[in-house]
């Protein structure tokens, strides 16, 4: 029997057993679990880089969303609707209409400088809607309303005007033997709370203007005459900083036609209505130049408004086009809450109390920071006592017209 070289090299007298190879892996356990840890952190960071989620690890919610459906005429709209439901049936329709366009309007307080941002309509279909809210207004009397492409604006009929109509009650023959001082808040319409403070702690004599901006600005502005309030309609106007400083969308431009500036004019007299009449927002380049601004004023002179100049341009054209139009019109003296203190603003006031005794008639105008209605209340109140009428706007303006 041939033997093995194990057993021939085995010592003698011992017996060699054979032995089993065991299999090895040519690497060990932990090395294993770290190639796969290595490999799930490379599909990880793959995934993150190179996969196009945003949110992705967030909950989502899937809707199905369908067109709302298009009907062709009433007739139509009727056979659709269940008996008697066709009204109900037309406006589901246009409530699931797509929302219109809209733009973002950065509104910053003059003041303060605080920022605040805006969402607005910008399509038609905003456009209409908030001209048929225009229109729908207490107290708004709709013979002096007429019709343009973007919803109802004010017009001139039977002899009416919206700044004799729409002026607040104020004692006259009082106001011609006694000087006056006028007060206007204006930048409402931006930010409810503000608005809704200036509209109920602040006596009716106070003028409020209002910016076209805000997302319901006809609502807020319909309170305010609710109050009694005589209100005004800010329309913004390019100053010299444009576009660096951007009153927002619908601003009259000095390098416009006058057929757009009008067009642009009409669709912010549509925003809302009730208004004795306009003033300028910003503008102080506009204002200046007579050939964009003359436009702009006889239409607002034809359509029986007043004009405000905030007074910021001092060589502003619009005293002189006011005049040649035999339009309603107003200069304010100085801004009130230039410097937004209660110091400054009673020294403010005082200054204005000064100047009615002096010239028989003043007009300031500030904002609607929570310290300028809280100083300008304080004051209003012990005002007569000294001998000086508060009086609406229009009041003023009349009083300064007769002068």
């Amino acid at each position: 029997m041939a033997e093995t070289a194990d057993d021939l090299s085995a010592p003698l007298g011992q017996q060699t057993a054979r032995r089993k190879r065991r299999f090895r892996l040519p690497f060990t356990g932990i090395q294993a679990l770290a190639v796969l840890l290595g490999l799930f952190l490379a599909v990880f960071a793959g995934f993150a880089i190179f996969g196009d989620n945003p949110l992705g690890g967030e909950p989502v919610a899937r809707i199905a969303l369908r067109p709302p459906a298009t009907l062709a005429d009433p007739g139509e709209k009727a056979a659709l609707a269940p008996s008697g439901a066709a009204e109900p049936a037309a406006k589901s329709v246009a409530s699931q209409a797509a929302p219109a366009d809209q733009k973002t309007v950065t509104i910053i307080d003059g003041s303060s400088g605080k920022r605040q941002d805006v969402v607005i309509g910008s399509g038609d279909a905003a456009d209409k809607a908030g001209s048929d809210k225009a229109t729908a207004m207490a107290g708004v009397d709709p013979r002096l309303l007429e019709k343009s492409r973007y919803g109802m604006i004010p017009v001139v009929s039977d002899g009416l005007k919206p700044f004799t109509v729409y002026a607040a009650e104020a004692d006259r023959t009082k106001a011609a033997k006694m000087p006056v001082v006028s007060i206007v808040i204006a930048g409402l319409g931006v930010g409810a709370a503000k608005t809704t403070d200036a509209i109920m702690k602040l006596p009716s004599a106070v003028t409020l203007a209002f910016t076209p901006y805000g997302s319901d600005p006809s609502k807020l502005a319909e309170r305010a005459r609710a109050q009694r309030h005589e209100i005004l309609l800010q329309i913004p106007m390019e100053p010299f900083d444009y576009p660096d400083n951007d009153p927002g969308p619908q601003t009259l431009l000095t390098t416009l036609s006058a057929d757009a500036n009008l067009d642009r004019l009409h669709w912010h007299l549509s925003r809302f209505q009730g208004y004795v009449g306009i003033a300028n927002f910003m503008g102080a380049r506009f204002v200046v130049t007579d050939p964009v601004m003359q436009p702009i004023m006889r239409e607002a002179a034809k359509r029986g408004l007043g004009y405000l100049d905030d007074g910021s341009a001092p060589r502003s054209t619009a005293p002189a086009l006011a005049a040649a139009q035999a339009m309603p019109f107003a200069k304010a003296d100085f801004v009130i809450d230039a410097v937004p203190t209660a110091g400054e603003i009673d020294r403010a006031l005082a200054k204005l109390e000064n100047l009615a005794r002096d010239r028989g008639t003043a007009v300031g105008v500030a904002s609607a920071l929570p310290v300028s209605i809280e100083r300008i209340g304080v004051w209003i109140k012990a005002l007569e006592s000294r001998g000086i009428m508060l009086v609406p706007l229009t009041t003023a303006m009349l009083k300064s017209k007769s002068g």
